[in-house]
C-alpha cells in the first residue's frame, strides 16, 4: 500500500509518515516549506523518513495542479492523507486571503486530481474549531456547525463541504477528522504547550490570556497519528465511504491548570502576564470520541502529565 501525506514535513504529517513506515506502508510526502515557522525545524522532522528507502519526498505547492499530477501519474497512490494547511486562529485573522487559498484551494486542488485516479480515498485533517462557541459539550460530530468564529474555523469548514461534493459527484472515499488540540515532540514553536515548556525552562515570561478558565482537549501526538492511520485502514476496506470523526482526548484542561502541569514538569515556576483573550479565541474544546472508538478502534492511552513530560524530555535534547 502507498500513502500520499501532504503536510509531510509539519509536526502531525512527519510522525504519521513514520508510523506508516513503520507499519510496512510506502509514503509518498509533500510539503512546501511554508515559512510560518523556521523551514529547518521542519527539514529536520523529516530526517529520519528520508533515511528509509519505501519514503519519497517532494517539496511543492498543493495548489500547483500539474505539480500534482507529475506525482500521481508516477506512483499509484491508494490513499491520500491531507493535512497541509495554513494553521493558526489568531493569525488566520490577520492574513485571511492567504488562508483562503491555501486551505481550500489546496484542498481543492488536490481533490480535483484525486478524482482522475483508480483509488479515489481520502483522509481530509479537519479541526475541533470548525464547532466554534459551541455550548453544547462534548461535541458531537452530529452537532450543528453554525459557530465558527474564526477564518481558519471557515476554511476547515468548507474542507469538509467540499469533501462531501466531491464525494457525491466523483465518489471520493472520504473521512474526515476532526483533530483537537495535538501537543508532542515537533509541535508548532508558537502553540500553548511549546512555548509554555520552552518559556518556563529558559525563565522567559509566558503569556496567560484572560482568567486561565479556558479550556482545550490537549491529544498527545501519538494518539492522533494512531487514529490517522486506523482512517486510512478502514477507508482501505470501505467503498462508497463518507464518515467524520473526532479524535481528541476528551479530557479538557484549563489554562490555569495546564500551567501547574508545566511547572511540575519543568520542575520551575512559570513567570507569567496577563492579557485580554484575543479573537477568535472559543472558551472550551471537547471531543465525544464515542464513534472513533467504535469504527476507528480508537483509544487516546497518554494523558497530559506523562505527555508533557516527554514532550519536555525532547525539548532539552533538542534545544
Amino acid at each position: 500500500m502507498r500513502v500520499l501525506v501532504t503536510g509531510a514535513a509539519g509536526f502531525v504529517g512527519s510522525h504519521l509518515s513514520e508510523l506508516a513506515l513503520e507499519r510496512g506502508l510506502n509514503v509518498v510526502g509533500i510539503d512546501n516549506f511554508d515559512p510560518f515557522y523556521d523551514p529547518s525545524l521542519k527539514k529536520e522532522n523529516i530526517e529520519l523518513a528520508l533515511e528509509n528507502d519505501r519514503y519519497t519526498f517532494f517539496e511543492g505547492d498543493l495548489r500547483d495542479k500539474k505539480f500534482l499530477e507529475s506525482i500521481y501519474n508516477k506512483f499509484q497512490i491508494d490513499c491520500t492523507v491531507h493535512l497541509a494547511a495554513k494553521a493558526g486562529v489568531r493569525p488566520s485573522l490577520q492574513n485571511p486571503f492567504e488562508y483562503i487559498s491555501s486551505n481550500i484551494e489546496g484542498t481543492v486542488s488536490i481533490m480535483e486530481v484525486i478524482k482522475t485516479q483508480a483509488s479515489k480515498k481520502l483522509v481530509f485533517a479537519s479541526s475541533s474549531s470548525v464547532y466554534g462557541q459551541s455550548i453544547k459539550i462534548p461535541f458531537c460530530e452530529s452537532d450543528p456547525l453554525s459557530e465558527a468564529i474564526s477564518i481558519y474555523a471557515a476554511t476547515k469548514l468548507s474542507g469538509e463541504n467540499f469533501t462531501k461534493m466531491y464525494h457525491n459527484l466523483y465518489s471520493l472515499d472520504v473521512i474526515n477528522l476532526r483533530l483537537f488540540t495535538v501537543y508532542g515532540p515537533r509541535q508548532r514553536p508558537d502553540l500553548a504547550i511549546s512555548k509554555f515548556l520552552s518559556s518556563c525552562m529558559k525563565g522567559e515570561k509566558i503569556t496567560l490570556f484572560g482568567d486561565g478558565s479556558m479550556q482545550r482537549d490537549y491529544t498527545y501526538v501519538k494518539d492522533i497519528v494512531d487514529g490517522i492511520f486506523s482512517a486510512v485502514e478502514r477507508l482501505d476496506l470501505k467503498k462508497g465511504c463518507y464518515e467524520i470523526f473526532n479524535l481528541g482526548n476528551s479530557c479538557p484542561v484549563s489554562l490555569s491548570h495546564l500551567i501547574s502541569a508545566v511547572e511540575k514538569t519543568v520542575g520551575k515556576k512559570c513567570i507569567i502576564e496577563n492579557k485580554d483573550v484575543p479573537q477568535g479565541d472559543v472558551s472550551i474544546t471537547y471531543a465525544n470520541i464515542e464513534e472513533a472508538k467504535k469504527y476507528l478502534n480508537y483509544e487516546p492511552k497518554v494523558n497530559l502529565m506523562e505527555g508533557l513530560q516527554i514532550f519536555y524530555n525532547w525539548m532539552k535534547i533538542r534545544y
